[in-house]
């Protein structure tokens, strides 16, 4: 593909649905790309459940509009969830860029064909080391691995560190932590700062250097498939390894009092780690907090932003806990998408679509009426032509 090049960009921000606290820029960033020489357009009330109402945005000189004069004006949109039904025959030819989930979101994939969207999302980055400037799924999946601890801590009725006292002693809690991606490797540092006594499952071998450094037992289980190229996600594995995986994780789930998964497959459901006889070999209390909940979760029990009680254990399903800590996780995100346009905006603040750069290649989904990445291809490609 060749170079594509328009005049200065008026970059819109728009406010998300009512479920979502997070905004995709805060005015910080915004004045960071205003300095550039760009305009900046926002919704009005997009940063109020962050901390950052319209004032704050115009004091760095973004411009406060509603959303049907940002959609119209705006040459990017920037967004953390898809755009609304009715926003499509509003706008064409436009640069969206959000997190879209394409693999699982086809339907957004087909508008924005229909009406010739250019679409960046950013969780189709590839995994690399230039890339980790602009990864939103590690920024918002450190906040989750934080946030879970702390929900566990609030959940559980019982200590997290060891306590010596006249009365007595007390046992630090067990916690199990099945996967040491992003989210997992910042849940265990917050539980050992907590005090908890922590082990970690993984199918990576690779990871568990970066697990004991933390402080943390690693639970091996030999004969997995490679998961080290799969973005931070789970893989499929052998009936063979399953078979092994389950009664290795079974030991450990019988003996701990909270247990964090974030095991998830791209556009499958997520495996169930924790089966109902895992489950009824845990203790009265224990806690359960399931990150993988908005793909049915890693017990047969979990509901997405739901408490479960299940034979006195608590199975709290929570896919968005990075919303629960609007100003920091909009800050990230924020600092993200900068980073991602400096990609495709130059110095003179004109749109520069280089697809010779692997990474704007690789988080684009549509351009000209035409699917350009290719995994989404692969997927939505023999749907459309049925």
């Amino acid at each position: 593909m060749k170079i594509f090049k328009i005049n200065k960009m008026i970059i819109g921000v728009l406010k998300e649905p009512s479920f979502e606290t997070r905004v995709s820029l805060l005015a910080e960033s915004a004045a960071a790309l205003i300095k550039k020489g760009n305009k900046i357009v926002v919704e009005s009330g997009a940063g109020d459940k962050s901390f950052n109402n319209n004032q704050e945005y115009e004091k760095v000189g973004a411009e406060i509009k509603s959303r049907a004069e940002v959609l119209e004006q705006a040459d990017i949109l920037l967004s953390i969830h898809p755009l609304q039904d009715e926003d499509f025959p509003k706008i064409s030819s436009k640069i969206l860029l959000g997190v879209y989930q394409p693999l699982a979101n086809g339907e957004n994939v087909i508008k924005s064909i229909e009406r010739k969207m250019t679409t960046f999302s950013l969780d189709m980055l590839p995994r690399t080391t230039r890339a980790q400037a602009m990864d939103v799924l590690s920024s918002q999946a450190n906040i989750a691995g934080y946030k879970a601890v702390l929900l566990a801590a609030n959940s559980y009725g019982r200590y997290f560190p060891m306590f010596m006292t006249a009365a007595g002693s007390i046992a630090p809690a067990k916690m199990l932590i099945l996967g040491a991606g992003v989210a997992g490797l910042q849940a265990i540092a917050t539980a050992k700062r907590l005090g908890a006594v922590v082990e970690v499952f993984d199918t990576r071998p690779a990871v568990k250097e970066e697990v004991m450094s933390l402080g943390a037992k690693f639970v091996e289980v030999e004969g997995a498939a490679d998961a080290s190229t799969a973005g931070g996600y789970a893989v499929e594995q052998t009936e063979e390894y399953k078979q092994k995986q389950q009664q290795r994780i079974a030991e450990s789930v019988a003996k701990s009092d909270i247990i964090i998964t974030t095991a998830q497959i791209p556009v499958k459901k997520a495996l169930i780690l924790i089966t109902e006889e895992m489950l009824n070999s845990m203790r009265d209390g224990s806690v359960i907090i399931d990150l993988a909940a908005s793909t049915s979760g890693n017990t047969p029990h979990t509901k997405n932003n739901e408490t479960v009680i299940y034979n006195g254990i608590s199975i709290i399903g929570n896919s968005s806990l990075q919303s629960t800590m609007p100003s920091d996780a909009s800050k990230l995100y924020g600092k993200n998408i900068v980073n991602f346009l400096q990609l495709i905006i130059d110095k003179e603040a004109n749109l520069n679509l280089n697809w010779e750069d692997d990474l704007v290649k690789g988080a684009c989904i549509t351009h000209n009426g035409e699917i350009i990445n290719d995994r989404v291809k692969s997927i939505l490609s023999p749907s459309m032509n049925n």
